[in-house]
């Protein structure tokens, strides 16, 4: 067989461990893996010293198109993904207008088509009045599930109360991704906010305001049945719930929340540090690592919310919420597999095969024949320092400018094309909608039996 493509000479993380292999691809998938011989490729790509991760997929970001492209859009987003080594991304409803309907769906794919480097899908949000169709618009092609907001966040989506909360977990049969904030007590608490003092933000939205929402999550979830996914964990308090509750809840941390803790970051970046739900302070951020390093995380997501520096510069509380992501997940995850504090397969667990696990991606997530050829090759000896020039998101900053990291993307492949090779893009966008097992299509070709 001749092949598209071959990986020589590197250490793959396949299911089993970290094994020197060749890897084969044809036709944008895996083919073979072992010993190969460089004559029957088309391409060879030297791996020699080099680390060769599937390929990593980012379950939560905001590229901020249609609306509010001025923060990023679609294509800058994709770019700065590729760069970071990201193979695939899930991109949020709440973009103006919201992703809530079947024609906003189609909207962005079709924005998404010959703009985008990387393979992508799309949360659906869930509304008051669009829960009698949300079980119709969740399996529709490139949707990665329905995205439901119990505490007002950037947008407008909201299902702050139980009634409606249970009438969409009715509605819906995928597993369904949830912001826990409870909008009651938020609002309860705003008097809690000190003007300038981004400080002040964690206070607001306390421990209590998560705690609470997610305990309402888990209990409506056992009695309707449903699977859920819980987004951006910050509390020590969550962790007992959801431990408690592993048959149908999973959730994730953001890299942010195991890289900063209150108040150090707020004292060095002010509101560069502000995001939803808060950056906590140490206790924290030791629990949600316990948690990682007991298997109770099953995924690292960016929650990549960018916005400008002028809005980030207003003084706090009028001073948005969120930060700069998608590029420096893997950077910083492996400069943490670096110092130890999780290994390289269980980074592989979190941020290839979990996802995969989570939403039941068809044919991504792991090394292996038959798979989709998707690589993040990595250097895991590169020492860098992340830079605000290096981020090619249109804010152009990242909260980690200046920090020393080890371990560092070389190549993004996707789908057997080099998308990214040692910081340059290479060729146009191709980036297609992700696949679902539970929602795959058809197969419309003329050879289709």
């Amino acid at each position: 067989m001749a092949f598209d493509l071959l990986l020589k000479g590197g250490t793959a993380v396949l299911p089993g461990g970290e094994v020197a292999a060749d890897i084969a691809v044809q036709d944008g998938r895996i083919v073979a893996i072992g010993a190969l011989q460089e004559g029957q490729a088309r391409q060879v790509v030297d791996c020699r010293g080099l680390v060769i991760l599937p390929g990593v997929i980012d379950t939560q970001v905001h590229f901020r198109e249609p609306g509010m492209e001025h923060k990023e859009d679609l294509h800058t987003g994709s770019k700065a993904a590729v760069l970071g080594g990201i193979v695939a991304v899930f991109e949020m409803p709440n973009t103006s207008p919201p992703t809530t309907t079947e024609e906003a769906i189609n909207d962005k794919l079709a924005r998404a088509r010959g703009r985008m480097y990387c393979d992508h899908a799309f949360f659906v949000g869930a509304a008051a009045e669009n829960v009698e169709e949300l079980g119709r618009l969740e399996r529709l092609p490139g949707v990665c599930g329905v995205k439901v907001f119990m505490g007002s966040s950037t947008g407008s989506l909201l299902v702050s109360d139980d009634k409606t909360l249970a009438r969409v977990l009715r509605a819906i049969s995928r597993r369904a991704a949830f912001h826990c904030e409870d909008e009651e007590r938020l609002l309860a608490r705003q008097g809690e906010r000190v003007a300038g003092d981004a400080a002040s933000h964690p206070v607001w939205r306390d421990e209590e305001t998560a705690r609470l929402a997610t305990e309402r999550l888990l209990r409506l979830a056992r009695q309707t049945g449903r699977r859920v996914h819980v987004l951006h964990v910050t509390t020590a308090d969550e962790l007992p719930l959801l431990r408690a509750a592993k048959d149908f809840a999973t959730m994730e941390v953001t890299p942010h929340h195991l890289s900063m803790s209150a108040p150090e970051c707020y004292e060095r970046l002010g509101t560069y540090a502000q995001m939803n739900p808060p950056v906590r302070d140490e206790r924290h951020r030791q629990a949600l690592w316990q948690a990682v390093r007991e298997g109770l995380v099953d995924v690292i997501g960016s929650d990549h919310a960018p916005h400008l520096r002028e809005e980030k510069d207003r003084a706090y509380p009028d001073s948005p919420s969120g930060m700069v992501g998608v590029q420096t997940t893997v950077p910083l995850m492996l400069d943490h597999v670096n110092a130890g504090r999780l290994s390289l397969l269980r980074f592989v667990d979190l941020m290839c095969a979990g996802p995969q696990r989570i939403f039941g991606i068809a044919g991504k997530g792991r090394i292996a024949p038959g798979y989709d050829a998707d690589f993040t090759i990595v250097d895991m000896r590169a020492e860098r320092t992340i830079s605000n020039d290096w981020i090619a998101s249109k804010p152009g900053w990242t909260p980690y400018d200046g920090r020393k990291v080890k371990g560092w993307p070389l190549m993004t492949i996707i789908r057997g094309r080099v998308v990214m090779r040692e910081g340059e893009i290479l060729g146009d966008p191709a980036g297609r909608p992700v696949r679902f097992v539970e929602t795959l299509q058809p197969d419309q070709s003329p050879d289709a039996t």
